[in-house]
């Protein structure tokens, strides 16, 4: 029984719950971004900045199919959380088997369509053609492992929607470790170039993966149950209404980028290098209030299953300040040492114009961090209620906002209008899921 209950947050102190619970997500998922960034930083520094562009033309598909993977799986860990906290147990094993059986065959039917469109979507995206081949390649081999890359995500989503933020940080530590070991032996001895930070970041997916499954099994098989269904169509009827508004709002950074990177390639490699650093800079930097409207998430579907709406409350009030107070925070660091993280992917002598950009981008951008924050918070509690109608407007106003700003003032601010276009649809967002969770019409939603 001490398993069972082991990880739940509907019971105790809010606070020291969503600490506890948000510190490790937050490091898990620097990590990942961590070993993301060594990759571009080792093709910069070593390859050099045609590498590096290539690796920034890839960038915005990429992520948009990684942000895709991690919508699949916290949507259908808003299911398993709320029936974690109701104890439904059979329910919820049987929930985590059809989710799993469903994703790996939803990740092979995209492995293979990214391999067969990959150089028409570069082409379409106006990739420039002195890096052209070397972007088409890494894609290439970054579809063969879309598997890994879903199942992974899919493994860690399960165990924070089992309130165990730990393991997916111990699995995400060595993931991030071996890919930079990867990195070092590939790119710079075997001189693979752009492709060895590709197998290298695929093959440590996949390790992770194995890893993560088999602690999950162990894990599931402590919770005495009686005999569950391996799968069932309702359930996962229930898991894709949940998961596709996730899917989208994970998506919104990336189909962003997709969009805005298509906007802004036709201003060069040299703005296209500078954009590429600040977005690395940029993806770590809202790690940390990511993680905390993923932590708000979980805690709100527990409570809801357990029919605790009275934590919630103060739940909400706990993350806005976590979230805003760091945004608040990191806007400051990068404030005054923005040129030296983005000096850390270019060289200083022959990259001045493009480290201008990168600087440019990031000291417009961390102000409205907070902003940022608060909007993935308030986005998280409509998510964990799975008021999926409100929480998917949210997303899809946010994204019609940036992209807008930047079709339309492109040209006249010769690209530099990606700095605001950010902050602007944040705020969008942030206002109409501010208005819905005042509005209260979320406490009514029930799946479990």
């Amino acid at each position: 029984m001490a398993e069972q209950i082991k990880g739940s947050m509907v019971h105790g102190n809010p606070t020291k719950a969503l600490i506890g619970f948000t510190l490790p997500m937050v490091a898990g998922n620097l990590f990942q971004q961590f070993y993301n960034i060594m990759d571009s930083i080792i093709v910069g520094n070593v390859v050099g900045e045609a590498a590096l562009a290539a690796v920034g033309a890839s960038t915005a598909i990429t992520m948009l199919f990684v942000m895709v993977a991690m919508g699949t799986g916290i949507g259908c860990s808003v299911v398993i959380s709320q029936l974690f906290g109701a104890k439904q147990l059979e329910k919820m094993k049987t929930a985590i088997s059809t989710a799993l059986l469903s994703i790996l065959g939803f990740s092979i039917f995209l492995s293979i369509l990214g391999v067969l469109i990959n150089r028409g979507l570069m082409r379409l995206m106006g990739t420039p053609s002195d890096i052209f081949e070397d972007a088409a390649e890494y894609m290439q081999i970054y579809f063969f492992g879309f598997a890994f890359l879903f199942l992974y995500n899919a493994f860690s989503a399960i165990f924070n929607a089992l309130g165990d933020s730990r393991k997916p940080l111990l699995f995400l530590m060595f993931s991030s470790l071996l890919n930079i070991g990867l990195d070092l032996y590939f790119v710079a001895k075997l001189h693979m170039g752009v492709a060895g930070v590709a197998w290298a970041t695929l093959i440590a997916q996949a390790l992770s993966a194995v890893l993560s499954f088999f602690f999950l099994m162990r894990k599931l098989g402590k919770i005495e149950t009686e005999e569950f269904a391996r799968f069932d169509r309702e359930l996962l009827l229930t898991m894709v209404t949940v998961a596709i508004p996730t899917i989208v709002q994970q998506s919104i950074v990336s189909v962003g980028m997709l969009l805005i990177q298509s906007a802004v390639n036709r201003f060069g490699s040299t703005f296209l290098a500078g954009y590429t650093a600040a977005t690395k800079i940029d993806g770590i930097a809202i790690v940390p209030m990511v993680a905390v409207g993923n932590a708000a998430s979980t805690y709100v579907a527990q409570n809801m299953g357990a029919r605790k709406p009275e934590r919630i409350r103060m739940g909400y009030r706990i993350c806005l300040v976590m979230a805003a107070g760091i945004g608040l925070l990191i806007a400051v660091i990068l404030h005054f040492t923005g040129e030296n993280f983005v000096g850390l992917f270019l060289d200083s002598g022959s990259s001045a114009e493009a480290i201008s950009v990168g600087v440019s981008y990031l000291s417009t951008v961390s102000m409205f961090y907070f902003i940022m924050g608060s909007m993935n918070v308030s986005n998280g509690v409509l998510r964990g209620a799975a008021d999926m109608g409100w929480f998917l407007l949210s997303s899809v106003c946010n994204l019609i906002t940036r992209v807008t700003l930047t079709y339309a003032l492109a040209d006249m601010t010769q690209g530099m209008i990606i700095m605001w276009a950010n902050p602007a649809g944040w705020t969008v967002g942030l206002v109409i899921a501010l208005t819905r969770y005042f509005q209260g019409g979320w406490k009514k939603k029930e799946i479990v």
